[in-house]
């Protein structure tokens, strides 16, 4: 990444909320908590799918994962922006950039790959449940999670590859991290033929898994159809909601964010969808997938007897 006017190897300044002064304290309060919640909650998953046995189900192996992942990549940018909204500092280096391009990218694919496996998960579950345990083999499960990683990091490899090749203009930055979209914008020259490969590598990476998911709860709609205990559809609709909110979370701000032309991308409607996926949901997940699992709150009371013993 060069500028052809303005050298950046002194990096970015951030602009982030600054445009709306009288928003910054105020979204410096919620962010503060957000994150704390994000924090604790997806700890929460992660303890508790170690401690409690009635937890380690391929299930809560792959929702372990998920909270991991948006552990990280709320960390990657939230610390970064609560400086930026406290007037304390605006810039990041230029490696900085790079290297949290890199990380957010790796982290949000990986996120999409691994929703993909546990829509699969639920497929096995309920379209296939006398060999669910046969098909989800531990050590399956473990390859499709290095799978969804590896898938991830390649995706991130390419396409900060790619923008870093491109040559750039200036060294504000419309946004509160580094970002694909914000970027592209500061793109110098006709960068069509880059931008063209980059949005194929986005589209196998956003759309592909999402019509893939589709396709499981297709099939899983059909066979909750054709339960008759009204107890048993309640049960295989009650394992599978909690995934497909996330999965339209997820994947309804990723294609409004990554989907759309340069040209009509808006940094300003831009930065406050950034603050949904990197903040709101990353903090709704565990309350989505626990609010009415009846096993984490088990595994939740099992822990706290434990302690108070």
């Amino acid at each position: 990444m060069r500028s052809k006017n303005t050298s950046i190897d002194d990096g970015f300044i951030l602009v982030g909320f600054s445009d709306w002064p009288q928003l910054e304290l105020i979204l410096f309060a919620f962010i503060s908590i957000f994150y704390s919640l994000t924090l604790f909650g997806n700890t929460s998953i992660i303890v508790l799918s170690r401690l409690d046995p009635r937890l380690h189900t391929p299930m809560y192996f792959f929702l372990s994962h998920l909270s991991f992942l948006d552990l990280c990549y709320t960390t990657s940018t939230v610390p970064q922006l609560l400086i930026n909204l406290s007037g304390l500092n605006r810039t990041i280096s230029y490696g900085g950039c790079v290297a949290q391009l890199l990380i957010s990218l790796a982290l949000g694919s990986t996120e999409g790959v691994l929703l993909v496996v546990m829509a699969f998960d639920r497929y096995a579950a309920v379209c296939h449940p006398l060999h669910y345990t046969t098909i989800m083999h531990p050590h399956f499960c473990q390859a499709l999670a290095i799978a969804s990683w590896v898938g991830g990091l390649m995706n991130s490899l390419i396409q900060t590859g790619l923008m870093m090749a491109m040559p750039l203009c200036g060294n504000q930055l419309n946004h509160f991290f580094c970002e694909m979209p914000a970027l592209l914008k500061l793109a110098c020259e006709d960068t069509g033929g880059t931008e063209a490969k980059m949005f194929v590598t986005r589209v196998i990476i956003i759309v592909i898994p999402a019509a893939l998911i589709l396709g499981s709860y297709a099939n899983i709609a059909k066979a909750v159809l054709r339960i008759k205990s009204m107890a048993g559809c309640g049960k295989a609709l009650g394992t599978c909601g909690s995934h497909l909110l996330v999965v339209c979370l997820f994947y309804g701000s990723a294609i409004y964010a990554y989907l759309q032309p340069t040209s009509s991308y808006s940094e300003s409607e831009g930065k406050f969808v950034a603050l949904f996926y990197t903040i709101i949901t990353p903090m709704l997940n565990p309350l989505i997938y626990t609010l009415r699992n009846k096993d984490v709150k088990g595994a939740l009371l099992n822990v706290l007897g434990r302690s108070r013993d």
